[in-house]
């Protein structure tokens, strides 16, 4: 495969794994501002941005910002995510996000409470990362040939 081909190949799955980790983003904030007792994955993001930014310059202290931060930084680690993963292994990858998200904050001195203190959470968790991947495979299967 020539340099060109794979680096056509390459966008592809990087513009179908933005559309996963968007639609993960997307559904995660509908059901998080419309039902009760759900995940509330920012949270988590917003206490392991805060952790990692104490004592530095880059403290942020404003929620708004601090929100905006984290989601950002959300859809640029799941894009790159579901690009290399998800494109390939559309369940396996989101399986294993979703088992990651549940099982890995306390592991990392976090609280799990937001996206693991019911069941009822830890399915949706999975769930979530589950529609990203597959979104994400859906995409990349329509347009990687073309």
């Amino acid at each position: 495969m020539t340099t060109k081909l794979k680096n056509n190949n390459m966008l592809k799955k990087m513009i179908a794994g933005l559309g996963g980790a968007v639609a993960l983003n997307l559904l995660h904030e509908v059901v998080r501002k419309t039902c009760k007792d759900v995940p509330h994955i920012n949270e988590l993001g917003e206490e392991a941005l805060s952790k990692m930014t104490d004592g530095t310059a880059m403290k942020i202290t404003n929620p708004d910002q601090l929100y905006a931060a984290t989601l950002a930084g959300d859809v640029i680690s799941n894009s790159v995510y579901y690009a290399t993963t998800a494109t390939t292994h559309d369940f396996a990858s989101g399986l294993l996000a979703g088992v990651g998200a549940i099982a890995l904050p306390q592991k990392l001195g976090l609280d799990p409470d937001p996206v693991a203190g019911t069941t009822r959470k830890k399915v949706m968790t999975v769930g979530y990362y589950l529609f990203g991947a597959i979104v994400t495979k859906l995409i990349y299967d329509q347009i990687k040939e073309k």
